[in-house]
This record gives C-alpha cells, structure tokens and sequence, in this order.
C-alpha cells in the first residue's frame, strides 16, 4: 500500500488550509459537509489521525472514530427526519477510493428517492444551512 500524503484534501482541511462546514470536530474526528453531496445531507467523518484507510489506521482510533460517526449519524438522522442512512467507507481505487484519507460517507435516506449520481458541487449557502440544521440537533458526545 502506498504511504499516507499529508498533502491530500482532508489533511489540508484538518489543518484549515481549505475551508469547511464543520458539523462536529474533537481530539479523534471532525464532520463535514461533503461539497459532492449525492444526498441532502450528505456528512463526512474523518479522523484526524494521519491513516490512509481502514487498513492502516490504529485500532484506538478505529474504535472512537466509529463511536463519533455514530453520534453524528443519530443527529444526521433526527435533522432530515430521514427514513435510513448509508454508510460508505472506500478502500484504495480499485474499492473506489478518491481521497486517500480515511472517511466515512453518512448519507440521510428516504424511502423512493435515489442517491445523486457523484460528481455535482453543492450551493456553499446550502452546505451552511444543512450544517446549522445538523448541529442544531446534535447532542454532546458523551463518548
């Protein structure tokens, strides 16, 4: 497996190199709005660990990463009174990986509506409005 690039896009944004609409951030993780929503909605959770994958990231930090996504999974889910979610993790290009930072795609789902087809840049004032909608929900993590 290649080594991790500090110089992708999450690790930019983690260092607030590249602006974004956080939903959640603490010592493990930050949420954001994904800028290619393929739903209303559409959060990722990143750890702020250096990992490329689900492969190379430690096993403490796996372990409270998937604690946050839940946590911000339950607020995604009460904000858009969504009838499901998706959860999406890639792994490397031939798993359909983009980004060579670990993330975890949680997508609000209602019964009959699609998922978008990939690609598409999101309004930025839609993008603010989803994250206050979100956070607005969001309890406080109690881990």
């Amino acid at each position: 497996m290649p080594a991790y690039d500090p110089n992708n896009i999450f690790g930019k944004i983690l260092r607030s190199e590249i602006p974004s609409h956080k939903i959640y951030e603490d010592d493990v993780a930050l949420a954001i709005m994904d800028i290619m929503p393929r739903a209303e909605g559409h959060v990722l959770v990143i750890p702020k660990e250096s990992a490329r994958n689900l492969l190379d990231v430690s096993t403490a930090t796996l372990g409270e990463l998937i604690k946050r996504v839940q946590h911000v999974a339950k607020a995604l889910e009460k904000a858009f009174v969504a009838d499901g979610l998706t959860l999406h993790q890639f792994n490397e290009s031939a798993g359909g990986q983009v980004i060579y930072h670990l993330h975890f795609h949680l997508l609000p789902r209602w019964e009959g509506v699609p998922l978008r087809p990939p690609g598409t840049m999101a309004d930025d004032a839609r993008l603010a409005e989803q994250a206050e909608k979100i956070r607005a929900v969001m309890t406080p993590f109690a881990g």
